[in-house]
């Protein structure tokens, strides 16, 4: 995890680093390890790579809510404009947003 105050938060290559280090350790001890991604996730397309490295790497497992979350606060509002878009055909205005 990051805090999301750096310059620089998380990212995939980052990201690929740390998750092989999470498998080398699963494969040695058998010990599961959470993962936490912060800062500079805020779109939905963005955590959708983000859930493709975790299956690719670490596999299903690592897909549930006590390996891995999102430690990205402005997601939830994305997420929220793209379901309405799905749904309606047009994207809401961020501030119908109860995280905006």
């Amino acid at each position: 995890t990051s805090t999301g105050k750096e310059s620089v938060n998380a990212t995939l290559p980052v990201g690929l680093a740390m998750v092989r280090a999470i498998r080398a350790y699963f494969e040695e001890t058998g010990y599961l390890i959470g993962f936490k991604p912060a800062g500079g996730i805020s779109t939905a397309k963005a955590s959708l790579d983000w859930l493709v490295l975790m299956k690719e790497e670490l596999g299903r497992p690592w897909l549930e809510p006590e390996l891995f979350r999102f430690g990205a606060s402005s997601l939830l509002t994305d997420i929220e404009r793209q379901l309405e878009h799905h749904l309606t055909g047009h994207y809401s205005a961020n501030h119908r947003h109860a995280m905006a």
